[in-house]
């Protein structure tokens, strides 16, 4: 490593407090840093001119690739005529509008609105404000409890971290906050075992019998909202099984239950949709958007109202006033610029349709080079979402030791091959979510670089005795 690069990491380690980084490692030192300076496609470069391929698309959302000089000149532009105003009390600007009319028409029938925000978690806070305000003006003050799943992600905020079940983002914050539940993941994969032998179709009534166990149990006058993303994303990219959506918005209609889709991570094009909500037949009243809303060019986060919510705040503030919610960056200038520039390429350029054919064939390479891997458990994904579990037993769906880190080992394998692949939390979980630009050699590169990684850990595995040397794959 150069010098210039390691002097700014040792300047970042003096100032900058990480996500999701061992505080005190980094800090001092012991825990690795890179500054990351351009990008191109699916392609990143860092201070030292490395270049890695971003099979995770920064956290699933540059999904029109890096290097996109078309978006900057959008935010150049709007710039050089108005870079901010406020949306309060009736403001707005052309961008917004213009971004709003498209994110509606893309969202389709039954949505009318659409209230902006920075990221995912604080679109989610809104989320769950429209839920309560929706409810007080019904008259309902007691209809409030909100009903997420286990290893759902929603956010990092104390009320959308509540609703994510993830046990790192609970754990010394004392969360879950009251009124935040968490019902059965989707996840077909790691049922436990009084679930074995049932069919996917069957563990989806059973998943859908869990919660209306859960809303008796409540009282389904104090239930007022399902959050669910379509595929479970930080939680283990897991699509759900057959039949699952079907089953659970028979039981939220039956209980008078809003259904909020997380749209963050499967929204505008990843499954090979414009929205997961539109594969999966989903019919929401409330749509979170981030992440591939922009590509990550400018932070920006909506929140899709539906009809039916839609007229009811309208009915609060007739009888109440002014809502009492806003963010002073909500419908910024240059964000909206950016997202229409965004928005505007991934049409233009079939993004979506190259997810669900690309994406394609990224699960068949996946299949065929992991399907019957010694320590690979489950070989999983939808469009251009992946995602390997391993496993000391394959055939028994046994898990390894948390003390071995498989997960992040396979993760630091990968970047030794320049291949940029998630380690998920909660199990030992390589994800991937390339940019929608992928081509079938990039797939194949990914694939390729992925396998070398696998392979290599298993190797170590076999010579520490984790796993029976028959499993050697070098």
């Amino acid at each position: 490593m150069s010098q210039q690069h390691r002097d700014l990491i040792e300047r970042d380690r003096k100032v900058t407090f990480h996500a999701s980084t061992h505080l005190r490692d980094f800090a001092h030192g012991d825990a690795p840093g890179r500054v990351i300076t351009g990008g191109k496609g699916i392609h990143i470069v860092d201070k030292e001119g490395r270049e890695f391929i971003d099979g995770f698309a920064g956290l699933y959302c540059v999904n029109i690739g890096y290097g996109r000089t078309e978006v900057a000149e959008a935010i150049y532009q709007q710039a050089l005529e108005l870079s901010y105003y406020h949306t309060y009390v009736g403001h707005s600007n052309e961008p917004q509008i213009a971004l709003s009319e498209k994110i509606i028409e893309l969202a389709g029938p039954g949505m009318s609105k659409v209230y902006y925000g920075l990221g995912g978690s604080d679109a989610n806070e809104t989320q769950l404000k429209i839920v309560r305000y929706y409810n007080n003006v019904l008259g309902r003050p007691q209809k409030k409890k909100v009903i997420s799943r286990q290893r759902g992600y929603h956010g990092s905020g104390l009320a959308t971290g509540s609703l994510t079940g993830l046990k790192a983002f609970h754990d010394q914050f004392d969360l879950p906050l009251a009124g935040i539940l968490h019902t059965e993941a989707p996840y077909y994969y790691r049922r436990a075992a009084e679930q074995e032998g049932m069919s996917e179709r069957e563990f989806s009534q059973y998943c859908a019998r869990k919660l209306e166990e859960m809303i008796l149990a409540e009282g389904p006058d104090t239930v007022a909202a399902f959050i669910g993303e379509p595929v479970l994303g930080t939680g283990g990219i897991v699509p759900p099984p057959e039949g699952y959506w079907e089953a659970i918005q028979a039981v939220l209609a039956k209980y008078d239950v809003l259904l909020i889709a997380d749209e963050v991570v499967c929204g505008f094009g990843r499954v090979g949709a414009d929205f997961g909500s539109h594969f999966y037949g989903i019919k929401p009243d409330l749509i979170t958007v981030a992440k591939g809303l922009t590509s990550a060019y400018q932070p920006l986060s909506g929140v899709i109202v539906g009809d039916r919510v839609w007229s009811v705040l309208e009915q609060g503030t007739a009888k109440y006033g002014p809502i009492g919610h806003g963010w002073t960056y909500s419908g910024h200038a240059l964000g909206c610029a950016a997202a229409l520039a965004n928005l505007a390429i991934i049409e233009r350029e079939g993004l979506t349709r190259n997810a669900a054919e690309t994406g394609a064939y990224l699960q068949q390479q996946m299949q065929a080079a992991f399907g019957d891997h010694p320590i690979v458990g489950n070989v999983r994904g939808v469009g251009m979402l992946a995602a390997l579990e391993f496993s000391v037993d394959p055939a028994k769906r046994q898990h390894f030791d948390a003390a071995h880190k498989v997960g992040a080992r396979m993760s630091a394998a990968a970047l030794d091959e320049n291949l940029i692949a998630r380690a998920m939390p909660q199990g030992d979980i390589l994800g991937f979510a390339p940019p929608l630009v992928a081509t079938r050699a990039e797939v194949d590169e990914i694939v390729a670089r992925a396998e070398r990684a696998v392979n290599k850990v298993t190797d170590q595995l076999v010579r520490e005795g984790v796993v029976k040397a028959s499993m050697s794959v070098g």
